[in-house]
């Protein structure tokens, strides 16, 4: 039996608004447990498929910034 767990994360957010998003990672982020990593990891995946090139730039800069800490 095969449980693609992409697609349940998917399924579990899509039709979320920009408000139910932002709670929804806020929420991941907050709570520290390692059990939300994969669902913010889709997330980030639905927003680079998205991203234009300047916007991919941008996103990398931040991260890059944010791991020299």
């Amino acid at each position: 039996m095969s449980f693609n767990l992409r697609n349940a994360i998917l399924a579990n957010v899509s039709g979320s608004d920009a408000q139910q998003v932002e709670a929804t990672i806020t929420d991941a982020i907050q709570s520290g447990e390692e059990k939300m990593l994969p669902g913010l990891g889709v997330l980030f995946e639905v927003y680079w498929q998205q991203a234009n090139e300047q916007d991919k730039n941008e996103m990398i800069q931040q991260i890059s910034k944010g791991l020299q800490r």
